[in-house]
């Protein structure tokens, strides 16, 4: 029987082809993987541009008063009546217009879900002319409420939104603590004693 000799240079010729096989099946999966997150990311960028460039941005018109202010609003302190919040003020027609139909637009937040709505609150008088002054007040309950803001002031033709400015007013007036009298009865049994310089007394 005759043995096949042994070739060390055949088996490391075979090991060294063996190893770039391998390195070049890793450098193919490599690259694969990157040309298709390549991929990916092109088509990922593509599909946010057409989104961007198909996405219509809304245009709100610009539909507050415009031109100088013709009126000027105080903001009283709200003050707190019997679980009644009072919001008031004034309004002086600053213009050298008459300024009819004048009505106050607050927006109230509930305290309970914190949701907001818009009420009209009229100014009395009706017609104020030129330099003439009016008067606002709206009564809440005070449990219903955690915030007003003003949000605009409305006239006719039709609660046009008009131009104005706005100022603090009134300061809420400090709380006054009623005066007590506290009576204390003279003692009427005997042995009782009451202190004082004009009843001096002694401690059993």
């Amino acid at each position: 029987m005759i043995n096949d000799p042994f070739h060390p240079e055949e088996a490391i010729a075979r090991q060294k082809e063996s190893s770039r096989r391998k390195l070049l099946a890793i450098v193919c999966a490599v690259g694969l993987t990157a040309l298709l997150v390549a991929g990916y990311l092109y088509m990922r960028r593509k599909h946010e541009q057409r989104i961007l460039a198909e996405t219509v941005v809304p245009v709100v018109p610009d539909t507050g008063p415009k031109g100088p202010p013709v009126a000027h609003i105080l903001i009283d302190e709200p003050t707190l009546d019997k679980g009644v919040t009072t919001i008031g003020g004034a309004v002086k027609n600053i213009s050298r217009r008459e300024l009819t139909g004048l009505h106050i637009a607050i927006e109230l937040r509930s305290r309970k879900d914190g949701s907001t709505k818009q009420t009209l609150v009229p100014v009395e008088p009706a017609q104020l002319q030129p330099d003439q002054e009016g008067a606002y007040a709206l009564k809440l309950p005070a449990q219903d409420y955690a915030s007003i803001k003003l949000v605009g002031l409305k006239a006719d033709p039709e609660s046009t939104l008009i131009a104005y400015t706005s100022a603090p007013g009134k300061r809420r007036a400090p709380e006054r603590l009623e005066p007590k009298t506290i009576v204390v009865k003279r003692p009427t049994k005997d042995g009782d004693f009451i202190n004082s310089p004009e009843n001096p007394g002694r401690v059993p």
